[in-house]
């Protein structure tokens, strides 16, 4: 017989058994919100009370401290509140959705909405998830998007007989952990897949190919020894000096996002640039002809090199394709136009290895506030430089071994995700009773 539904009242829930209840997440939990002590109050901090941020959680699972702890004194100076463990958290900004559940006592800073409730909350915790997307859609605000504690409280859920809650998350619990470590599995191997790929780069660039060739002392103690007939380079020797803009960045400021277009000249910003996989056309946006005539400057060709030289992805590099005859860029991306008797695909790749990611790397840990490679930095890192014959052959090789790790990468990433939806469909059709745990039918 067919099991009896209604309609719960709630878009993202739908129908539901006929004997479950509808409610708020105000009729069922004490809603609380975190603090942050004074963060110039040494007093306030290095204790032994657990608190944590968004920062600290994972998009689900469970949580038992951060990385910060605060004194009694901090607890006490500001208006956060401690959490038996059991207790729902979650992120209310940066970003909006992060659930977990907690498996030890403590506290939150303002960045986090806890719901408490004395007794076994891991089906609701399961319910939260399921409504991660509906949860974060209610953020509000015009300079960073927030969950208020209004639309939490005001939140739509369903409620099982206790019985079935616990059959539920006992239930999903289970199948959850074996999902769980099928994905671990699957993200350790793309991590060492993404390893091989960075050390075969690197080995590559620096050692060459042929094994019988001897080596010779580079000068530099990162990069070491180097074949005979290479040398080590800084790229502003390296480029076109009939270009009039060999090393340089994009527009500064002229472009707005209001002048973007379906069509016209590619404008490629720093999230078209990815780690190991060249340029990302699939959020290319545009700019006019006479626009791109304004900052002639930053005009790129195919074969030019680009590089993120600010923010947290500082570091990704491309090439530009042939498919782009005529393109342009932000300040954010650096270009670099090689003299034609240099190979621009081997030094895409000596760009991407460790040796040049180092280099990038201690000189944006300089600044004193956001990571930057100035031009300065840009036209200053060193490269390895085998003669043109080997650039190429190095560069063949690696175009058909990256190829195929990244088919490889590709393969994963989808089993990732199909394994990933598996398991958001399995606990949304199980919270919302639309397959039910047998035991309790």
């Amino acid at each position: 017989m067919a099991e009896q539904m209604k309609p719960s009242g709630i878009d993202w829930i739908r129908d539901i058994p006929i004997n479950w209840k509808c409610s708020k997440v105000k009729f069922c939990f004490s809603l609380v919100n975190g603090s942050t002590p004074d963060s110039s109050d040494y007093d306030c901090w290095d204790g032994d009370i657990r608190w944590i941020t968004p920062a600290d959680m994972s998009d689900t699972g469970t949580i038992s401290q951060g990385e910060r702890f605060i004194t009694k004194y901090g607890y006490n100076s500001c208006g956060t509140t401690l959490l038996p463990a059991g207790s729902i958290v979650i992120s209310s900004r940066a970003p909006i959705g992060k659930i977990n559940i907690t498996t030890a006592e403590l506290c939150t800073n303002q960045g986090c909405k806890s719901l408490i409730r004395t007794a076994d909350n891991r089906y609701f915790y399961y319910l939260f998830l399921a409504g991660q997307n509906e949860l974060s859609l209610l953020g509000r605000g015009t300079t960073f998007l927030e969950l208020s504690t209004y639309d939490l409280n005001e939140f739509g859920i369903v409620i099982p007989a206790e019985d079935e809650q616990k059959a539920i998350a006992d239930f999903l619990d289970k199948e959850c952990a074996q999902i769980d470590s099928i994905n671990a599995d699957l993200e350790k191997q793309i991590e060492l897949l993404q390893q091989y790929k960075k050390s075969l780069i690197t080995e590559t660039v620096t050692k060459g190919l042929d094994k019988s060739v001897p080596m010779k002392d580079s000068g530099v103690e990162w990069i070491g020894e180097i074949p005979v007939g290479w040398e080590l380079s800084r790229i502003k020797y390296l480029t076109d000096n009939h270009h009039p803009y060999p090393i340089g960045d994009g527009d500064h400021g002229m472009i707005k996002a209001d002048d973007y277009l379906t069509e016209g000249i590619p404008y490629i910003r720093v999230l078209n640039l990815t780690w190991g996989s060249g340029l990302n056309l699939e959020n290319l946006v545009f700019i006019s002809k006479e626009m791109n005539s304004l900052i002639k400057n930053s005009e790129l060709k195919p074969n030019d090199i680009l590089i993120a030289k600010t923010g947290a992805t500082i570091g990704k590099t491309a090439i530009v394709p042939d498919s782009l005859p005529v393109s342009n860029t932000t300040s954010h991306v650096g270009k670099i136009t090689l003299a034609n008797v240099h190979d621009a695909k081997y030094f895409y790749y000596v760009m991407t290895s460790s040796i040049v990611q180092k280099q990038i790397q201690d000189i944006s840990a300089m600044q004193s506030t956001r990571p930057e490679l100035g031009i300065e930095g840009l036209k200053n890192l060193i490269l390895t430089v085998p003669p043109f014959d080997i650039q190429q052959h190095i560069a063949r090789f690696l175009d058909d071994h990256c190829a195929k790790i990244d088919r490889v990468l590709h393969e994963k990433g989808k089993q990732l995700s199909v394994i990933k939806q598996h398991k958001k469909s399995l606990i949304y059709e199980y919270v919302t009773g639309k397959k039910r745990v047998k035991e309790v039918q």
